[in-house]
Order: C-alpha cells, then structure tokens, then sequence
C-alpha cells in the first residue's frame, strides 16, 4: 500500500445496494444506541448484532440486508461478477480493496465500544452514536472519514472515487518539491 492524496467519496447518483445498507446500518445504530442510553442498556444487543452482520458481511460478502434490497429493486454496485436480479446478493471478496475493509473494521469498532458501554462506562455509547451518525452522512453525502483513512493509507476502493479536476497545463503543484 501506498499513501495517497485527495479525497475518497463514493458515487451519490444513486441509492445502490450498498449505499442503502450503509443508510440502514447507520439508522439501526442511532435507533439502537438511543434506546440503549435512554430506555435500556439491554438495547446495546441490537448495536452488537449489526457489528456481528458488518463483520460478517466482509468476511463472507453475505450481506441480509442487501438481499431484502436487491428483492426490492435495488442495484449493487459491489456484488460477485455475474450478479443477475433474482439472485443471493453477495458482495465480492476476491480481495481486500478498501469497502470491504470498512465493513470490518466498522464491526470490531461497534463491538468494543459496546462492550466497554456495558463493562466501564455507557459514555461508550457516544462512539456507537458517531458511528451511526458517521454511516448516515456516508450515505447521504459519499464522504467516510475512515474510508478516507484508509485511502489515505493506500487501500483501494473499488466504488469509482469522485477525483479533483485535472489542473490547467503549466498550473504549480503546491506539493510538488522544489
């Protein structure tokens, strides 16, 4: 992996498979986490079980959500080569590119804070909100700070990027040496 400049942000022309999920999980999450601070801490169970199919999906591109969405209509933009409607949806996991890692490291981030919301403190909880919320403007916006981590860092996306418009010929390259 090589580090990188510029800005990862996926497609937002629209509601594909897997920038819905990203909508559901975000959702599921806030809704979780509210009812975990404020009605039950018991509620955090519904955070763990959207970290196990996060988890799950990267490892095994099998995704439940997905699956009820490509029966509603929707398009992948990540599924196995082949993919026709009316087929499993399965994410493709011929190699480690960069949404994959996400879905992964989102599910251990949501476990541990879970955890430690119920074995030191429910302030914990404020992690499982910011991710949620960080999933919903994810999928509203295009724009992850992890993803952009990671891409930073050199992982390869496999959602086409938004990329910066080429400069002018001639224009300076304010991170060019000198």
């Amino acid at each position: 992996m090589s580090t990188r400049r510029g800005f990862y942000v996926v497609p937002t022309d629209a509601w594909y498979i897997e920038r819905t999920v990203w909508l559901v999980a975000g959702v599921v999450l806030l809704l979780a986490t509210a009812l975990a601070a404020w009605v039950d801490p018991a509620w955090v169970a519904l955070v763990v079980a959207t970290a196990a199919v996060s988890i799950g999906v990267g490892l095994t591109g099998f995704c439940p959500v997905g699956n009820v969405l490509a029966r509603l209509g929707f398009s992948p933009r990540l599924a196995r080569p082949g993919w026709r409607p009316g087929d499993l949806y399965f994410m493709q996991t011929d190699s480690w590119y960069l949404e994959r890692r996400i879905y992964v490291a989102v599910g251990i981030n949501l476990t541990l804070a879970s955890l430690l919301s119920q074995l030191h403190s429910p302030w914990w909880l404020a992690f499982t909100a910011f991710v949620g919320g960080a999933m919903v403007w994810f999928a509203w916006t295009g724009f992850c700070i992890m993803a952009n981590g990671l891409y930073w860092l050199g992982a390869e996306p496999r959602l086409a990027p938004m990329t910066a418009p080429p400069r002018p010929q001639g224009a300076l390259d304010p991170h060019a040496p000198a």
